[in-house]
């Protein structure tokens, strides 16, 4: 019988109670570390001379994709906020730690100037972009639907959405055949929380956009396509408004009893910009560790 990983087994399955005073989170907080792919990923050439932009590159997800992506021969640009900056300078020194070039840009999405100003740097510093990934996302625990307040109503849809678009929008000039564009949704698109009742939304948003978009750039050969992440453990996890007993417990409800890690998101990131997936758009590919979609 072949030496083979028992997923239930090969990371955390409950954490000690912890929270994070304010969005965004950091990683150096959370305990245990997240496993990102740095010791573990090992690249095969499959992005070999591609450029990416990450919005939400910094930490989490993000960052596991931005090592997986400069290990597999790709120069990677990272979106973060200003205060993400301890995080942002680690996912670029593990960039260039593998042999490619990377761009880190301070700002905020939620901003349509910085959006555009983002995606020109990538282009302007790499002479090109191949792959966007769309993965900066907000989220916090809500106490009914007459608790979002306007304000947080618009942190959501804007860092969420309209980010995506705008991101988008600036980024279409630049691709071309063989170029892909990845949007991060999640599950709860599909079997949404109450008190992630706006998240949600956005999260739903984004498989349509997915979709649509898929549709509208296939004639020019640029592919679109989603991963779902089920519950996986990033700084916003810590950094969500959740009782820290929920915490301790989180991910515990997946049929693998366990949350995942960023590491075991990136081999979906990979394979949907390779060339693997050249028959692939419009796809929402789930991670959920056997939570249906």
């Amino acid at each position: 019988m072949a030496d083979t990983t028992d997923p239930r087994s090969e990371h955390p399955d409950e954490f000690p109670k912890q929270s994070q005073d304010s969005q965004p989170g950091l990683t150096h907080q959370m305990s245990p570390a997240p496993d990102h792919g740095e010791k573990t990923y090992r690249g095969t050439g499959k992005l070999e001379g591609r450029c990416a932009l990450i919005s939400g590159g910094d930490s989490g997800i993000g960052r596991a994709v931005a090592i997986a992506y400069a290990r597999e021969g790709a120069d990677v640009a990272i979106i973060h906020l200003p205060e993400e900056e301890a995080d942002a300078a680690s996912t670029a020194e593990l960039i260039t730690e593998a042999g490619r070039r990377a761009l880190t840009i301070a700002g905020d999405v939620r901003d349509e100037g910085f959006c555009r100003d983002a995606v020109e740097r990538t282009v302007t510093t790499f002479g090109g972009l191949d792959i966007l990934v769309l993965n900066a996302s907000y989220q916090d625990d809500r106490d009914g639907i007459e608790s979002i307040t306007t304000e947080e109503w618009d942190r959501v849809m804007r860092t969420n959405l309209y980010s995506m678009l705008w991101l988008t929008a600036a980024a279409r000039p630049h691709l071309h055949d063989g170029s892909s564009i990845i949007t991060t949704s999640s599950i709860q698109a599909f079997n949404p929380s109450p008190g992630l009742i706006d998240y949600a939304m956005t999260k739903a948003a984004q498989v349509a956009f997915t979709k649509a978009l898929a549709q509208d750039l296939g004639e020019a050969g640029i592919r679109v396509n989603a991963v779902a992440p089920g519950p996986i453990w990033t700084p916003l996890i810590p950094a969500t408004d959740w009782p820290e007993e929920k915490i301790a417990q989180f991910g515990a409800d997946t049929p693998l009893g366990r949350a995942g890690q960023p590491a075991e998101l990136a081999p979906a990131y990979v394979y949907l910009a390779s060339d693997d997936a050249t028959y692939v758009s419009g796809a929402i590919l789930p991670v959920t560790g056997g939570k249906p979609l």
